[in-house]
C-alpha cells in the first residue's frame, strides 16, 4: 500500500529567524506504519506536493491551528481526484468537527497499537469517518523508535548548521497551564516511557544535536536523574522545555549534554532572574518564552518585562501574543466573556492578536509585540543571538570530539576530521 503522508505550511512567527525542524508527528506516526505500507513524505513547508501522486490514500499531518486552511485546501485538491484522505495530528484533535468537513477519516489520538485496523477498514472499503481513542492513551511501552528515514536530512539544515532533532521521553503532564493544550490531548498524567527505549531511540539518531520535545522536564525527579545518567555516555547536546528547578538535577542535565532550554518567563521576579542564572551557571543557554498580552500585564508592565530580560542576560528571547487555542484553558475563559476577535485560525500564529486584551487594545498589544522584539534585539539581532548559542555547543562538541558539521556538497553529515 501506498501513501502520500504530507505535512502542510503554515505563515512564520514575524521577527523570529525562520527555519525548519524535522517535523516530529509524522516520524512518530511513521513508526507505528505495518511494513506493508510504503510512505512518501513531503514536508511542504520545504517540498512541493504532487496532486498526481501514486498512492492508495493520502495522510495529512496536522500540528498547528494554522496549518488548517492549507491543509483543507491540500484535502480538496486530492479528493478531487478521487484520493481517499485521512487526517491526524494535534491541530487535528483541537479542531476535530471542523476537519470533518474535509476529510473522509478522522484519526484523533496516539496512534501507537491502533492504525492497523484503520488500514484493513479502508482495502475493506469500510474506512469510517472518525477513528476516537482521544481518552484511550495506548501502552507506553509500544512507542517505538521514530521513522526518521522518511525524511529528506538535506533539506534540515539553516546555513550550513543542521537542525535539531526531536525525540520525546515522555507524554502528557500533570500540569494545567492556562494557554496550553496539553492537558487535553496527551492527559494529565505523566506517562514516561521506559529509558532502555529512550535511549535506544538516541543512539538511533545520527544528528549529534536533539531537541527533547517532552511537554516539561520537571515531573518526576528520580526519573530525569536516571535519564540523565543514561543519556550522558551519548555525548548528545540537546534542547528541552523547562528542566526541573533542582540543583542537582541541573547539574545533571548539564553533564548529560544540556544545551539550552526554553523557559517561560512570566514575570520579573528573583524566581526567575535566579532560575535563569542556575542554568547559566552550569552553562546551560537559556531562551525565554514570553507570552505577552496576559490579563495582569499593562504596557508599562511588558516594557518593564523587556527591560528585565536584558537585564538577566537572557540568551534569546521568543516573545509571542496571548493565543487562545482551542480546548486550552484560556480560550474557554474568553469565549465566556466573549473576548475573541477571530476565529480565522491563519491568525492563530501567536503574532497576532485575536482576542480583547483586558489593559489595552489590540492595536496596542500589537504595537508592544514588535516594540518587545526589536527593543531586546536592538544591540545585535535575534539571528546573531541564536548564532551565538551555537557557537557554544560547537565549542563543547569540538572539546568532546563529537562535532559536525553539514556539507550539502556531500549530501551527508561528516567528521570534522574528514576536512
Amino acid at each position: 500500500m501506498k501513501m502520500e503522508l504530507i505535512y502542510p505550511s503554515w505563515p512564520k512567527l514575524e521577527r523570529q529567524t525562520e527555519f525548519h525542524l524535522p517535523p516530529h508527528g509524522p516520524v512518530v506516526f511513521a513508526a507505528a506504519m505495518p511494513d506493508y505500507v510504503e510512505i512518501n513524505f513531503i514536508d511542504e513547508n520545504l517540498q512541493t506536493v504532487d496532486y498526481d501522486a501514486d498512492c492508495d490514500i493520502v495522510a495529512i499531518s496536522t500540528m498547528l491551528s494554522s496549518q488548517l486552511p492549507r491543509a483543507f485546501d491540500i484535502a480538496r485538491q486530492f479528493r478531487e481526484r478521487g484520493k481517499t484522505v485521512l487526517f491526524g495530528g494535534i491541530a487535528t484533535m483541537l479542531h476535530a468537527e471542523e476537519v470533518q468537513l474535509h476529510a473522509d477519516s478522522v484519526f484523533l489520538g496516539e496512534v501507537e497499537g491502533r492504525f492497523e485496523q484503520v488500514l484493513e477498514d479502508f482495502q475493506r472499503g469500510e474506512l469510517k469517518p472518525v477513528y476516537d481513542y482521544m481518552y484511550k492513551h495506548p501502552d507506553i511501552n509500544l512507542v517505538g523508535t521514530a521513522r526518521r528515514d522518511i525524511l529528506d536530512r538535506e533539506l534540515y539544515n539553516y546555513r550550513g548548521v543542521q537542525m535539531l532533532d526531536l525525540v520525546h521521553a515522555s507524554r502528557g503532564c500533570k500540569f494545567n497551564c492556562f494557554p496550553c493544550c496539553t492537558g487535553f490531548l496527551g492527559g494529565r498524567v505523566f506517562r514516561p516511557r521506559p529509558i532502555d527505549k529512550v535511549i535506544e531511540e538516541m543512539e538511533a539518531i545520527q544528528n549529534n544535536r536533539m531537541f527533547i520535545v517532552d511537554n516539561s522536564l520537571a515531573q518526576d525527579r528520580q526519573w530525569l536523574l536516571d535519564l540523565f545518567q543514561a543519556m550522558k555516555p551519548l555525548k548528545k547536546k540537546w534542547v528541552s522545555h523547562p528542566i526541573l528547578d533542582d540543583e542537582k538535577v541541573i547539574k545533571a542535565a548539564a553533564d548529560a549534554g544540556a544545551w539550552y532550554v526554553y523557559q517561560a518567563v512570566f514575570d520579573t521576579s528573583d524566581t526567575i532572574r535566579n532560575r535563569v542564572k542556575r542554568y547559566q551557571d552550569h552553562g546551560i543557554g537559556v531562551e525565554g518564552t514570553i507570552i505577552l498580552g496576559t490579563d495582569d500585564q499593562s504596557e508599562d508592565d511588558i516594557k518593564r518585562l523587556v527591560d528585565f530580560l536584558m537585564e538577566i542576560d537572557l540568551d534569546v528571547a521568543e516573545f509571542t501574543i496571548l493565543t487562545p487555542f482551542p480546548q486550552s484553558p484560556i480560550r474557554k475563559e474568553m469565549e465566556k466573556d466573549g473576548r475573541i476577535l477571530s476565529n480565522d485560525w491563519l491568525k492563530y500564529t501567536a503574532d497576532k492578536v485575536v482576542f480583547q486584551p483586558k489593559q489595552m487594545t489590540p492595536e496596542k498589544l500589537q504595537e508592544l509585540y514588535y516594540y518587545a522584539w526589536d527593543t531586546f534585539n536592538a544591540d545585535s539581532g535575534h539571528q546573531l543571538k541564536m548564532g551565538e548559542l551555537f557557537k557554544k555547543v560547537i565549542r563543547r562538541e569540538m572539546d568532546d570530539g563529537t562535532y559536525h558539521r553539514y556539507n550539502p556538497r556531500k549530501s551527508r553529515i561528516f567528521n570534522r576530521a574528514e576536512k
